[in-house]
């Protein structure tokens, strides 16, 4: 793993503009991109092939629109990606609310004052560089991490990032040219106008959205704090040469939620109480640097270890986890790592990053947990001329602090289709989606063997028994045995075959029909009468499969 990798010491400018003019701008250098390893060709040989699977199954199409030639970064979820990632963002609205926080919808598009008081108008930016031969543009920590694997970048100065690329001999991937040995800044936020020439910009985030109507959350909460809000919804980034499908996108959907706590309170949190023995598998920024893995370790542990902080931030992480458990992601695909000390915003008490870890793309950022104390209702504060205080019982006035869980439902959408995605390479090499019942776009599909009565009829009570539970389709179409390929592509993990040994010729008590497992392939005969709660046992994870008698 090279997550500890350190790059050189700088030693003076001398040393770095000789090296950058022998190493990044020599014409007579061959312009070959450093050799890549085995185990990164194989991941890029599976990320075409799972693009490509995902565009002909109908899952995520683009880049859009297709027909005027695409850009990069625009994507449209087809109708079974869209079912996946509706059903992810049902996860997180679930798992949320089940936690005490209330959900809002805030505006995508506001005005530039709001943007000059959170920092983003002035320094959101991203470091980029352009090849000297082709003038193509590219984010330099992502090349980076594209070639090389799984690198820790954050904290790196520009001139770190360029000594990266030039003990690499990393080139442009369009052209294999050199790069000019300068990195810029380019400004992700996508300005706009409201009326005539009020200057506005699309959120580039939903959290800023979210802190604003603190007044109003004070009024609903009756001014009782900790409490929590969320929002789901969309945010837009002027990313440069956005590649990897939808983990990189231009326009996306955000999902965060801020806990408002008081500062005393967050080592006094009720809620820790529940969770305070979890384990999560925790990888603190000493351990990064001793090149060490993760370690699995309570919460409690890590308080004790002065790891954690507090207990409302511990809590927090475990929400973390628990959301991303929720969606479907595996345990043991997770692993939280904290920011180093140069890397975190000088305004954060702590901060950790969810990550999983993908088949196309190793170990992926997909979600940030921040303490950001008082920073942002101060700021607003002081740009709106607001005073955004809270009182307390005893009549003194605070600004309380935030901590903040932010995501999107982008990547977990699509780390669930990179991770549970297998191409066989027997029979007929056939793709099947492992997804969990309970995310799966489509969770039953309903054969009738043939277009007779009374298979057909007993076929479509069936699907219209189900289709209030669950998402349903019916296929007449094609041999048993596509039907089946078709529904594994889908991931759909359980098909309903009536044939006429099921149902001719028996009381409606006695039919049956033949359940089968996407996953094993095993197949049972079951009651119909029994069938709507088998399935329900089943999607839910209270039954196995093998437990059917």
């Amino acid at each position: 793993m090279r997550a500890g990798r350190k790059t050189q010491p700088i030693l003076n400018s001398v040393t770095l503009k000789e090296k950058l003019i022998n190493d990044l701008i020599d014409t007579n250098n061959s312009g070959i991109m450093a050799e890549k390893s085995n185990e990164t060709i194989q991941k890029e040989k599976r990320s075409e092939e799972l693009t490509s699977f995902l565009q002909n199954k109908s899952f995520i199409w683009g880049p859009e629109p297709e027909i005027y030639g695409g850009i990069a970064g625009f994507y449209t979820y087809a109708p079974l990606g869209k079912l996946l990632k509706n059903n992810v963002e049902n996860a997180i609205r679930k798992t949320f609310i089940k936690n005490n926080f209330w959900e809002v919808e805030c505006p995508c598009v506001m005005q530039e004052e709001v943007w000059i008081a959170s920092g983003h108008a002035g320094g959101f930016t991203d470091p980029v560089i352009k090849c000297s031969k082709c003038k193509s543009t590219f984010r330099v920590d992502k090349l980076i991490e594209e070639v090389l694997g799984d690198i820790q970048l954050g904290g790196k100065t520009n001139e770190e990032l360029l000594l990266i690329l030039a003990d690499n001999q990393i080139k442009c991937p369009s052209c294999k040219g050199n790069f000019v040995p300068e990195i810029l800044k380019h400004n992700l936020m996508m300005k706009t106008t409201i009326g005539l020439d009020k200057v506005a910009y699309n959120r580039p985030e939903t959290a800023t959205t979210t802190y604003l109507p603190f007044l109003r959350y004070l009024t609903f909460f009756r001014d009782k704090l900790p409490f929590g809000v969320f929002q789901i919804g969309k945010a837009f980034r002027n990313e440069i040469s956005p590649r990897q499908s939808v983990l990189r996108g231009r326009e996306f959907t955000q999902a965060e939620g801020q806990l408002f706590i008081y500062k005393d309170q967050k080592n006094n949190f009720e809620p820790y109480k529940e969770v305070k023995d979890n384990k999560l598998p925790l990888w603190s920024y000493q351990m990064q640097d001793g090149n060490n893995n993760p370690k699995l370790i309570s919460l409690s542990e890590a308080l004790e270890a002065s790891t954690l902080k507090n207990q409302a931030y511990a809590w927090a992480l475990n929400l973390g986890f628990e959301l991303f458990k929720s969606m479907g992601i595996p345990a043991e695909k997770i692993r939280f790592r904290q920011h180093n000390l140069d890397e975190r915003a000088f305004y954060a008490e702590d901060a950790w990053d969810v990550e999983i870890e993908l088949n196309s793309f190793g170990w992926t950022e997909v979600c940030g947990i921040h303490d950001r104390t008082t920073y942002d209702l101060t700021q607003h504060a002081k740009h709106s001329g607001k005073n955004l205080v809270a009182t307390r019982e005893d009549g003194t006035k605070e600004v309380p602090h935030v901590i903040e869980i932010a995501f999107g439902t982008d990547r977990p959408t699509f780390a669930l289709l990179d991770i549970f995605y297998e191409k066989k390479e027997v029979g007929e090499g056939k793709s099947v989606l492992h997804l969990p019942p309970r995310v799966a776009p489509v969770q039953v599909s309903i054969f009738p063997l043939v277009k007779k009565e009374p298979v057909d009829g007993i076929a479509l009570k069936i699907l219209d028994d189900l289709k209030g539970t669950f998402v349903c389709r019916l296929d007449r179409t094609g041999s048993i045995g596509k039907r089946y390929v078709r529904e594994d592509e889908a991931g759909t993990p359980y098909c309903v075959t009536v044939d006429f040994e099921g149902v001719e010729n028996k009381e409606e008590s006695h039919m049956t029909v033949t359940l089968r497992n996407r996953d094993t392939e095993e197949q049972k005969r079951v009651h119909i009468i029994k069938l709507k709660h088998i399935l329900n046992e089943l999607i839910s994870d209270k039954i196995r499969f093998e437990d059917i008698n």
